[in-house]
């Protein structure tokens, strides 16, 4: 394993995930947050079985537990390892060993859901992922009101009891929930680099704001793009990462500098989704079956 770039706060090596997280002491790292590889023969990939996820994941899970500080969290976000005879979850995997490891803790299953991507023709097309938010031990970091979001209704009122009349809602905004609808990065995304498979920044972004204080050191085993560390520095955190791939790592130090310098393009977590209208191909052909009744 060798250093690609380094700085005060941002650290990228070249070289295998458990060789970077074996290197470091115990209780190091304040938050892990990642997207390992989903071993279906991706181009960074060399495999396409789930034993050998689950042969990854029996090293290296153990070893980032052991760098976490306590109160720290780990967010591991996957999706489906998928064949043409049927598709598995891999988080399953993932919590059947983050049970046995002691002290870990979930706190969330967050479903992660994009209305677009691959389109399947014999199941129903895949549009969510999966993170899975484990904090060690009982007292952790969870800075709800950094990450709230507009009231539904915010001049709903209490209609009965002794508040009756009253503002319901919390001023500050109300809890996002555990389903998130965050674009997944595409041709047209405004963060598209040439990795195949890119995690958007908002994405960590919420992760790295409300699971972590200013200052903290966040870890990415798998940095791949580095969206997490652009993430990272616009929330003022510490950064290490690691990728095998260096061209990857190369996308990863300029975008990560580019946040540095203030010019990152990305999409905030809290950017509304796209509502289609003027200017958008909304206009229903006539040969396509379902037709919309347009205002």
């Amino acid at each position: 394993m060798s250093r690609a770039v380094a700085r005060d706060a941002t650290s990228l090596f070249l070289g295998d995930a458990i060789d970077l997280v074996g290197s470091l002491k115990s209780a190091s790292v304040d938050l892990i947050v990642t997207s390992p590889p989903y071993c279906i023969g991706m181009p960074y990939e060399t495999s396409r079985s789930v034993d050998d996820f689950i042969r990854l994941h029996d090293v290296l899970l153990p070893e980032c537990a052991r760098v976490l500080r306590p109160g720290g969290s780990l967010c591991w976000q996957v999706g489906y390892h998928a064949s043409r005879i049927s598709i598995e979850p891999l988080d399953y995997h993932v919590h059947s060993i983050m049970r046995r490891l002691g002290d870990m803790h979930l706190r969330n299953r967050i479903i992660w859901t994009f209305g677009h991507g691959a389109h399947a023709v014999r199941r129903f097309s895949g549009r969510h992922e999966t993170i899975m938010w484990y904090s060690k031990g009982r007292d952790y970091i969870f800075d709800l009101d950094s990450v709230r979001v507009p009231q539904k209704y915010p001049g709903k009122k209490h209609y009965k009891g002794a508040k009756k009349g009253e503002y319901s809602g919390n001023p500050l905004g109300k809890n996002p929930g555990d389903v998130w609808d965050i674009p997944n990065v595409k041709s047209k995304h405004i963060e598209k680099t040439s990795h195949p498979c890119q995690f958007p920044v908002g994405l960590v972004q919420r992760l790295v704001r409300s699971l972590t204080r200013p200052g903290a050191l966040v870890l990415d085993p798998f940095v791949g793009s580095g969206s997490s560390g652009v993430a990272a520095v616009l929330e003022a955190r510490q950064f290490i990462g690691a990728d095998i791939a260096s061209e990857y790592l190369k996308v990863a130090e300029s975008r990560i500098v580019s946040a540095e310098k203030g010019i990152a393009r990305y999409r905030p977590f809290n950017q509304p989704i796209h509502i289609p209208g003027v200017g958008d191909p909304i206009e229903v052909p006539e040969h396509f079956r379902f037709r919309l009744e347009l205002a």
